[in-house]
């Protein structure tokens, strides 16, 4: 994407995590004038020092969030739940709190040029028959994270007739920052690569550069209003070749241990219920065992290459690198 001169106004929820804060930096240096939500003014994050106009609040702050929106050209929904220590946290974060930022939206800023909304590829569900989901695969998602994030979407939809509304539905990503994949990472370079079950499992894995690359095409084409697109790497990725291209990238030569799946299921349940007690909940429970064992977590990203023009910029061993080098520069690894 070229670089371009404008005074729009770009309201970001998330903007101190992963993807949001990748996305802010993406906007400004395309010349927008940004706001974000911020829950904790004390904790502005990868947000320090940008020149942000920072607004303290929650999804649920509808005097902050009516002011940050009011006069905004676009709105980039990204902030979400991924961990929750009960099941209802997911659906009053990710569904609930959709709903009133879009209510909100509809109300005090009619005239928005577009509301983004970054959901996910668990919101549909993973790809059945060793074929990726596309447009036209019906929901079925199979974790409470997704259903809420199916939910998120079905709010949102419910304003295209008043707001120009996108779904952009995220596959799995990496990059700098990202606590995901973190541990994949470190565990190859501590040495061992584990691999879920006994066959090949598929994943569309994509850089958070192409990623936001998607967002901002999804935002400013004039296609996209009431549109759902996936955004993804173009190549279907087995876990063995990413681990392949990770030991050879971290020049590591790690043991290959393939985990059975009921193994899999039972570990995950046992750190989730050890969280119950914890401060923070875990992102590994049963229900992300569920979401490991799967074989197929693909997307067919032809309509976001055909419609915005979207293409993965970032190949696998480029974005490993990248990746493993910030964690080592910043002291993670």
């Amino acid at each position: 994407m070229t670089n371009q001169s404008s005074s729009k106004i770009a309201f970001v929820t998330g903007g101190t995590g992963f993807i949001g804060s990748h996305l802010v930096e993406r906007l400004l240096s395309r010349g927008y004038t940004v706001r974000c939500l911020i829950r904790n003014p004390k904790k502005p994050g990868y947000l320090k020092q940008l020149p942000v106009e920072l607004f303290h609040g929650d999804v649920f702050s509808n005097d902050v969030l009516e002011k940050a929106i009011t006069g905004a050209d676009y709105v980039y929904h990204v902030a979400g739940v991924v961990a929750a220590k009960r099941k209802a946290e997911f659906y009053r974060y990710n569904r609930d709190g959709t709903r009133n930022i879009i209510e909100i939206t509809s109300r005090v800023n009619p005239t928005l040029k577009k509301f983004i909304f970054a959901s996910s590829l668990t919101a549909v569900g993973p790809g059945t028959d060793g074929k990726p989901v596309n447009d036209s695969t019906p929901y079925h998602p199979i974790t409470t994270y997704g259903k809420s994030k199916m939910e998120a979407e079905l709010e949102v939809l419910k304003f295209q007739d008043k707001l120009p509304v996108t779904l952009t539905r995220l596959a799995a990503v990496y990059g700098p920052r990202d606590t995901a994949t973190f541990d994949f990472f470190k565990t190859i370079d501590r040495g061992l690569e584990p691999l879920v079950g006994f066959k090949d499992k598929f994943v569309n894995l994509v850089h958070s550069t192409d990623v936001v690359t998607g967002l901002v095409l999804a935002g400013e084409s004039e296609k996209s209003a009431g549109q759902k697109y996936f955004i993804g790497s173009e190549k279907q990725y087995s876990w063995r070749e990413i681990g392949a291209t990770t030991k050879h990238v971290m020049g590591k030569k790690a043991i290959r241990i393939r985990l059975p799946e009921p193994l899999v299921y039972a570990v995950a349940a046992t750190v989730g219920f050890f969280s119950l007690f914890s401060e923070k909940p875990s992102v590994l429970n049963f229900e992300k065992g569920r979401d490991m064992v799967q074989d197929n977590w693909t997307v067919d990203i032809a309509k976001a290459k055909r419609e915005l023009g979207y293409a993965q910029h970032v190949d696998l061993a480029n974005g490993i690198q990248e990746t493993v080098a910030w964690y080592r520069e910043n002291g993670w690894m």
